[in-house]
């Protein structure tokens, strides 16, 4: 089994958080922005490196440690540990409700692809299966953060 270290970002905009789908692959659920890190690089550099090619955008602010977690996953080549590290960021309004980006640089070496970005109300009703392999499961922890709680 290989370990994949990886590192994701979870921004919210006051109780609004941003995620993806993957138009041209319907069955894959939400996701937030995030992948796997470079040889030798640190989650918070890889974090703001994956958070940059998969959205287009630069964070400027701090991002704070919102949680770890092991998942298994199952591939083609059988089942890989993926080592998450998540992390929570702000940005004070929205520029874009939505919109297409397209990764150029794909961590399989495949071909470009095109996430559609949109903010989730955090305070209306989401099942975290709606998300892609376990993404949902930082929801209730990311709710009680941007409530002050």
């Amino acid at each position: 089994m290989r370990v994949l270290h990886k590192a994701y970002v979870y921004l919210t905009s006051g109780r609004r958080l941003l995620v993806f789908r993957q138009p041209d692959q319907p069955e894959i659920g939400l996701q937030v922005p995030g992948g796997t890190l470079d040889p030798g690089e640190s989650h918070l550099i890889g974090a703001r490196r994956e958070f940059h090619e998969e959205t287009g955008l630069v964070l400027d602010g701090a991002l704070d440690h919102l949680a770890d977690q092991d998942h298994l996953f199952d591939n083609t080549r059988g089942r890989d540990l993926h080592r998450r590290r998540h992390f929570h960021a702000r940005v004070p309004r929205i520029e874009r409700d939505e919109w297409d980006h397209f990764e150029m640089t794909p961590n399989d070496g495949g071909a470009p692809i095109r996430f559609r970005l949109f903010w989730l109300d955090l305070d209306a009703p989401v099942d975290p299966a709606a998300f892609y392999e376990g993404f949902g499961a930082q929801l209730p922890l990311l709710r009680q953060r941007v409530s002050g709680g």
